[in-house]
């Protein structure tokens, strides 16, 4: 009798904690990187870089040590988990905690199963490199990181253990390197960016550095080196090298227009072989370039643009493009021009700021007079963290098991996320015929007849922000909820404070939509306490001329974005965000039972749509194609 009340109890307390836990894992978005597997480390955590080795393990590589970036004792060190990152074995030191620094390693495998770790070592031990004065007292800098000798280790065992002597690789001297302080008797250097193999060569990308000053790295530019025999060599220290491009210049900005920044190079091979190359700026965009001859030549660097032709808009923060078993390809970044002014004379100082959320485009291939290129989707949100100033960066990705994988840093954690492959999948198929989507549709009007304002009854939607019941001093809890409005209208006029839609009560509460003074759309809402607001882009609506507008409210990252006639709002050449944050606080954008439609215009609308759900922008695309399908 004992036996079986313990076990009926031991049932009803099983049940009761999943009706708990299920509505807390229904509250989790897989976009937080709370959400993520930690992957262990000293206390600094760089580079999380993956690769799968031939006895079924992932073997992940990381810059590491017990103090901040740059701090002495940085090191190298690799671990293995045969769980899809849950749990990891087999941790090694490459390099020791106290000796010289060694930092920002790489990782790749040969076909035989060999694995390679390329890394910066400061083998010489020098403990300061000259700088400029100011910032640097007496034109000293102290972190030592960036400099000395670019070197590898090899592993016979899927990285169990790594072979005990070190490997330099020659670099040859660019122009940069002999206009740094020591005529580049001492290069000044490092790598984010993933090797590569091709036509059974390896390439190792590195970004040369001309000096440090404000904003570190004053000047850089992009290189590789290749070895035509290391995959298949019995000593790799008897393996030949070869430094390119060829010349004496490394892949820079656009001539003319661009900074002097041009680092953190990332390289993708396309089926026709051609390399395409991406990397970071401090122009507002990030910078690409095609070679067609295995990275010999590369064609005159642009700025990146969607498939759309809008530049892509990209801080002073690692970009890193891959390309996915399926052939098609991935791109991360941050969507926003970074903060700079063109005209600033010390543009090198822009911070290296605002890396969340991190965005992903996608990419499929297509034809050129010149040879394959890639096609790049408009983006979605990947990954956040609820507080702004946690900066995600050097990613990577893994593909296991038909699951898609990203590691990500904020230098103190670094995590493995599994990632929505049907977000992917929108990514990759943005630029097909689309129909609209009506997965959350909760309001659906369409003009017939008659005089404006016109009434609709308001949809409820969800909370953002509630009181949690469940704890004891029952504090606040946020909810990854959201809801997008739709709607196609033509203004007559752009004269500010026409309301196209306004759904506020006698006190406030509710959402509405008007015009501005700046020839825009402005949403905002209020819950009666707290506001928050947001507008699209300037420039883009016209007197009449019939527009389409989706307004995404996600409460994940909180984050309000514009998607007008097709184009996700980036901020143009006026801001430096095109999407925008709304409180964590605000509880509901709820008011009034209907919706007012047109209560001061002058022009008309034509639809509305709204959904008790954030639109992902692909389906806010296919809404606008499958609108102006109807319309022709």
């Amino acid at each position: 009798m004992t036996f079986r009340l313990t076990v009926r109890f031991l049932s009803l307390s099983f049940l009761l904690s999943l009706s708990l836990i299920g509505p807390l894992l229904a509250q989790q978005d897989w976009r937080n990187i709370k959400t993520g597997t930690v992957i262990p480390d000293e206390t600094y955590s760089d580079q999380p870089y993956l690769v799968k080795t031939n006895d079924g393990a992932w073997l992940c590589i990381l810059t590491t040590g017990t103090g901040h970036e740059g701090a002495s004792g940085q090191h190298i060190i690799s671990q293995r988990s045969f769980d899809q990152g849950k749990t990891w074995i087999d941790k090694q030191d490459l390099e020791p905690g106290d000796g010289p620094e060694a930092s920002y390693a790489v990782v790749l495998k040969a076909p035989s199963g060999r694995i390679f770790v390329f890394y910066n070592h400061n083998t010489d031990n020098i403990r300061a490199v000259k700088g400029d004065n100011p910032p640097y007292k007496d034109g000293l800098v102290k972190r030592v990181d960036s400099q000395g000798y670019f070197v590898f280790k090899y592993s016979d065992d899927h990285g169990k253990s790594w072979s005990k002597n070190r490997i330099t690789i020659p670099i040859r001297n660019f122009e940069i390197d002999r206009k740094n302080p020591y005529q580049g008797s001492i290069q000044y250097f490092w790598n984010v960016g993933r090797a590569f193999t091709h036509n059974g060569s390896a390439f190792v990308p590195l970004h040369k550095v001309g000096g440090f000053g404000n904003g570190f790295f004053t000047s850089s530019e992009g290189a590789f080196v290749q070895s035509s025999d290391l995959l298949t060599i019995a000593d790799p220290a008897q393996a030949h090298w070869n430094t390119l491009p060829d010349g004496d210049l490394g892949l820079r900005t656009p001539a003319g227009v661009g900074g002097p920044i041009a680092e953190e190079q990332n390289v993708v091979v396309l089926s026709d072989g051609s390399f395409f190359c991406v990397y970071r700026t401090i122009d507002g965009y990030p910078v690409y370039s095609y070679s067609r001859d295995a990275g010999h030549t590369w064609e005159s660097p642009q700025y990146l643009r969607y498939g759309n032709g809008r530049l892509v808009k990209h801080p002073r923060a690692a970009n890193f493009v891959w390309k996915c078993a399926n052939g098609k390809y991935l791109y991360w970044f941050h969507n926003h021009g970074g903060r700079f002014i063109r005209e600033h004379k010390n543009r090198n100082s822009m911070a290296y700021d605002d890396r969340n959320p991190a965005w992903i485009a996608g990419g499929v291939e297509a034809d050129s007079p010149n040879g394959k290129i890639i096609r790049w989707s408009q983006p979605e949100i990947l990954l956040y963290d609820d507080d702004p100033f946690i900066r995600m960066s050097y990613p990577d990705l893994i593909e296991d098991q038909g699951s898609y994988f990203i590691t990500e840093t904020q230098k103190d954690i670094a995590r493995v996320h599994r990632i929505d492959k049907g977000l992917l999948d929108k990514l990759w198929n943005q630029f097909e015929p689309q129909q609209k989507t009506t997965e959350g549709l909760v309001t659906n009007w369409t003009y017939q007849a008659g005089k404006f304002p016109q009434t609709v009854a308001a949809p409820l939607l969800p909370d953002f922000y509630r009181r949690d019941t469940k704890k004891l001093e029952q504090p606040g809890l946020s909810l990854p909820n959201g809801f997008t409005v739709e709607l196609s209208f033509t203004l007559s006029s752009l004269a500010e404070n026409q309301l196209l839609l306004d759904t506020r009560d006698s006190t406030g509460k509710g959402w509405y939509l008007r015009t501005t003074k700046q020839k825009t759309v402005e949403f905002a809402m209020n819950d009666g306490q707290t506001q928050s607001a947001w507008a699209c882009d300037e420039g883009l609506l016209k007197p009449n001329q019939n527009h389409h507008l989706s307004l995404v409210v996600d409460g994940g990252p909180h984050l309000i974005a514009f998607v007008v006639d097709g184009v996700l709002n980036d901020g143009g050449e006026t801001r430096q965000f095109g999407w925008g944050r709304f409180s964590p606080y605000l509880k509901s954008a709820m008011g009034a039972s209907t919706i007012r439609i047109g209560s001061s215009l002058n022009g008309q609308v034509r639809q509305l749509s709204v959904y008790n759900r954030a639109l992902t922008v692909s389906e806010a695309i296919g809404n606008f194609r499958a609108f102006s399908q109807q319309r022709r």
